[in-house]
């Protein structure tokens, strides 16, 4: 069976950098487990999967815009301290949820000048080209509960 639309498909994989420093695997533990064509993982790791078997095993490198896209700077503000009411500390690394221009996120503390606080709501990887080392380990079809809600279904799912 091939990976295709509203399959359900575990992978294993390892996530690198350009410079092979390695950011995230599933090695050794749970594959992971997602619904293909439904946008669940990054285009460019979605797009290398399709037609794929269980037990291939592939390397791809993606570039920024089919992974978290480039970064951008308009995504990046200065914020008064006075923004961060009743939080005592604000330190660097922080992330916080906040609408950004593409909606609700996540933004992440990348500077603190006294009262002067520095967002970043760009993903912590755009603007980086990735690298997979994937292993398909398992493709079925997606059940109807499963399409309907846009995600696979498995252990400790409470649907």
């Amino acid at each position: 069976m091939q990976v295709a639309d509203n399959m359900a498909v575990s992978i294993h994989y390892t996530l690198t950098n350009d410079a092979g420093e390695e950011l995230d695997s599933s090695v050794g533990d749970e594959p992971l487990v997602y619904l293909h064509g439904m946008g669940n993982i990054i285009p460019g790791l979605e797009k290398a999967l399709t037609g794929k078997s269980a037990g291939d095993k592939f390397n791809v490198h993606i570039e920024p815009a089919d992974a978290y896209g480039e970064h951008e700077d308009d995504m990046v503000q200065v914020l008064p301290r006075a923004m961060f009411e009743g939080i005592d500390t604000v330190e660097v690394g922080m992330q916080f949820h906040a609408d950004v221009s593409s909606g609700p996120g996540i933004v992440t503390v990348v500077d603190v000048d006294g009262d002067d606080i520095t967002i970043d709501g760009n993903h912590p990887l755009a603007g980086e080209a990735l690298n997979f080392d994937v292993e398909v380990v398992a493709v079925r079809p997606a059940t109807q509960d499963e399409l309907a809600h846009g995600h696979v279904h498995g252990a400790g799912c409470h649907h």
